[in-house]
């Protein structure tokens, strides 16, 4: 059997492409408000997420058996909220200027229902192993909504991409204006609701062949 066709795969493209965290599920909005007026902050965030929901998963399932039921949800936090803790010194000791611009939203990564939600529902019951694909699987379906949102947002409300002016100055001096709601919560919510509804409709067109 080839991995495309495996559970791992299964499990790993699951949250990506039909149960996506942020476009299906709704959740982890906050942060898609707060950090994504700028792509390399959401970047980096991204890998934060990704580091630590896939590192809990693994560490709650593999204690899954010892962790008594009365206390799973602190035993879950404090697990999350060490992980965070030390994603949130390894950014400030080596990339402080983006640690700033990130402000509390890494240690906000506490409070992220995506997390909690994937050590009840997934770690809890499965295997490391497993629980290790689950973990990638909805960290990067998470990064990869956060990412796209922020390209359109730089792009369009501030005319640049990576911090680097894209949008040349003459067309400027034609009369351009970049779209300063992009840079405001209602752009967000634009621009998540175009990307379900793409989603919806590629899934609708592949489900009709």
């Amino acid at each position: 059997m080839s991995f495309r066709n495996s559970k791992e795969w299964k499990t790993f493209t699951e949250p990506i492409i039909h149960a996506n965290p942020i476009s299906v599920a709704v959740l982890g909005i906050c942060s898609a408000l707060a950090v994504t007026t700028q792509i390399i902050p959401s970047i980096i965030l991204m890998l934060a997420m990704t580091a630590v929901i896939t590192l809990s998963n693994v560490i709650i399932s593999i204690m899954r058996n010892i962790i008594p039921s009365n206390i799973r949800i602190i035993v879950e936090l404090v697990v999350i909220a060490s992980l965070v803790i030390l994603a949130d010194q390894l950014l400030k000791a080596f990339l402080f200027d983006i640690s700033k611009a990130l402000s509390v939203f890494v240690g906000l990564i506490i409070t992220n229902c995506i997390i909690m939600g994937r050590a009840e529902a997934f770690a809890l019951s499965n295997t490391p192993w497993m629980s290790m694909w689950d973990g990638l699987g909805n960290g990067l379906g998470y990064g990869y909504v956060i990412i796209v949102v922020a390209f359109f947002r730089e792009l369009l409300g501030s005319g640049s991409l990576f911090g680097i002016q894209v949008v040349p100055d003459f067309i400027y001096a034609m009369g351009y204006v970049n779209m300063g709601i992009m840079l405001l919560a209602p752009g967000v919510f634009i621009l998540i609701g175009l990307l379900a509804w793409l989603e919806n409709a590629l899934k609708a067109k592949g489900g009709k062949r």
